[in-house]
């Protein structure tokens, strides 16, 4: 009888710890045992990969002896992760919120032998566009001098030519063009199709900042949109612009068909390699032109724009990275990400080559929302002209008429 009783106040204590203990959930009260729940770690990267991935962000100056397995690597990477690293070399190599404003005006609109598959300007296409002259001098530099007044640091001129092959008309009003423009302290920059070398020197002397000649796209995907210039013509002007002392600009058009993971990577890697990192890198957003080959090709995503950016940032760490035709149909929250992914200059002003273009008003008040401010460069200096003045003239003659004849 006793134990009995011994018994039930031991089950009675038992029962009060129990019940004064139990102040968690159960599953609180339940012992996790390392290993108990089922995890599977992310696969580590290799060697290579981080080895690329690391210098890139690790840069403090570019190089050029990238591979193209390393940079699909760094293509490759998350894209959070991507865009964040990208964003941190930006901020190493160039001034954070400076972008640069260039307005862009058709001097010489359609008439193109070039069978370019996204070009309004194609004689070979049914675009509705009117072909005209070569615009004059002081029509150009009246836009450049309202370019200016609205803020654009660079002015760019295109004429729909393939080549400047028997020209010389032309070349001698563009030397003007040029001229006046960087008479106003701006940068000049043209594209006029094929350039040989003497016509290179020739734009060198006129003081021009930036040659202009797109790659388009990957050596690879290249034949798919022009067949009448060759990739190596290409690479050649560049070559003969970049020999001549004048800065590159080449880039692409996203939205060709192409396959992002491979073409964008190939593109970025063909610049990445040459001698000398292309100055600035404008990245076109296709604008399907009725009458075109391309028009109805599917749009680019924006996730493939903002990786393209962001790993040419890390590529090119010094390359201006340029917004250029399409930029318009992008909502200002997408090009935010673009500028946060590196980008560093747009086009603005009242229109691009035959496409809308964002307005000076639009885009200095999205500078202001997101505290963004007009990049000034070294190369916005007044280009002045040689002044040699009458006494001057005829103080050399009279000391080579006192030197003694033999």
């Amino acid at each position: 009888m006793e134990s009995t009783r011994v018994c039930q106040r031991a089950a009675r204590k038992a029962v009060q710890h129990v019940t004064w203990s139990r102040t968690y959930s159960i599953v609180h009260d339940i012992p996790r045992v390392a290993g108990s729940i089922p995890h599977t770690a992310p696969p580590s990267p290799s060697p290579t990969s981080t080895s690329a991935f690391q210098d890139a962000v690790n840069a403090t100056r570019p190089r050029n002896n990238w591979t193209k397995d390393e940079i699909s690597q760094v293509y490759k990477t998350p894209l959070m992760e991507l865009a964040y690293a990208a964003s941190t070399v930006h901020r190493r190599f160039h001034k954070p919120g400076a972008v640069q404003l260039c307005t862009l005006m058709n001097i010489k609109t359609g008439g193109c032998t070039e069978d370019c598959s996204y070009c309004a300007q194609s004689s070979r296409y049914k675009t509705n566009l009117t072909a005209t002259k070569l615009s004059t001098v002081d029509s150009v530099l009246e836009a450049a001098r309202k370019a200016k007044a609205n803020g654009s640091n660079r002015f760019c001129m295109g004429a729909a030519w393939r080549d400047m092959k028997g020209r010389t008309r032309g070349m001698k009003n563009i030397v003007e063009m040029v001229k006046g423009v960087r008479s106003l302290g701006m940068e000049a920059c043209v594209t006029l199709g094929m350039l040989d070398k003497e016509q290179a020197r020739e734009l060198k002397e006129a003081g021009l900042t930036a040659y202009n000649h797109n790659l388009d796209t990957s050596r690879e995907h290249y034949p798919s949109v022009i067949s009448t210039r060759s990739y190596d013509e290409r690479l050649q002007t560049i070559e003969n612009v970049r020999e001549a002392g004048i800065h590159v600009c080449s880039g692409g058009i996203l939205g060709l068909g192409e396959t992002p993971q491979t073409d964008h990577v190939g593109l970025i890697h063909t610049l990445a390699t040459l001698p000398e990192h292309p100055e600035s890198f404008p990245v076109n957003k296709l604008v399907p032109i009725k009458g075109t080959p391309m028009y109805g090709q599917e749009p680019v995503k924006l996730d493939d724009i903002v990786r393209c950016i962001a790993t040419a940032r890390l590529v090119m760490p010094s390359t201006i990275i340029r917004l250029a035709a399409g930029r318009i149909s992008m909502p200002e929250s997408e090009q935010m990400l673009c500028f946060m992914a590196g980008a560093n200059a747009v086009f603005t002003g009242e229109k691009m080559l035959t496409t809308d273009c964002n307005g000076w008003d639009e885009d200095k008040a999205m500078f202001d929302r997101w505290g963004l401010s007009p990049m000034q460069t070294e190369a916005s200096k007044v280009i002045e002209e040689p002044k040699f003045s009458a006494k001057r003239f005829e103080a050399f003659k009279e000391s080579k008429s006192e030197q003694p004849t033999a």
